[in-house]
């Protein structure tokens, strides 16, 4: 079968579904690194007023993390964390978590979810917000594991001098991380 004959989905056969998903599965194995990391690319360029883009503060945060010894995942998720910004300027944090999600530990997705709210410490009370807003999580069992995030990997990660590792040298980390296999079928993620 090179397609499917179906028009409507409800017309689709179990053959016709069991051929899309192997496509879908297989194309998605091959080619979310290589689109992550296009994503990536796409944040060269405006400044948005700080001194670097988005581009070289995702790069600074994986250097930081991968310098510190941090896991593989952890220093992926650091270099993807802000990865959503651009087509997720509201809810960036929880896009770029559900991207890693089948991926990583729930740990590394709970950090990457909530960082958002957790950088808020820095600058909310400069815009007459609660810059403790992060406090309701407080009695989470990752709480000052997400505040670490955010002070190591985050707040600090503007510096136009800092000498970060280049994007190639991410590839083979971001490749690791997304060839595990997942537990779910990807018809279930759905």
């Amino acid at each position: 079968m090179d397609t499917v004959n179906f028009t409507k989905m409800e017309d689709m056969t179990v053959e016709e579904t069991q051929f899309l998903n192997r496509k879908y599965v297989d194309h998605a194995e091959n080619n979310l690194s290589t689109q992550l990391m296009s994503l990536l690319h796409s944040m060269k360029g405006p400044k948005l007023g700080y001194q670097i883009d988005r581009y070289r503060h995702s790069l600074q945060s994986a250097t930081r993390a991968f310098l510190n010894g941090e896991e593989t995942e952890m220093v992926v998720a650091a270099l993807l964390h802000d990865v959503a910004d651009p087509i997720a300027p509201e809810n960036h944090s929880v896009v770029a978590a559900e991207i890693l999600k089948p991926y990583v530990s729930d740990r590394t997705f709970w950090i990457v979810r909530h960082h958002g709210l957790f950088q808020g410490y820095y600058y909310f009370h400069h815009l007459g917000g609660n810059r403790d807003s992060r406090e309701m999580f407080r009695e989470h069992h990752w709480f000052d594991d997400c505040v670490n995030f955010c002070h190591e990997y985050d707040q600090n990660c503007f510096d136009p001098n800092y000498d970060e590792m280049s994007l190639e040298e991410f590839e083979p980390l971001v490749n690791e991380v997304f060839s595990q296999k997942r537990s779910v079928p990807i018809a279930e993620l759905a």
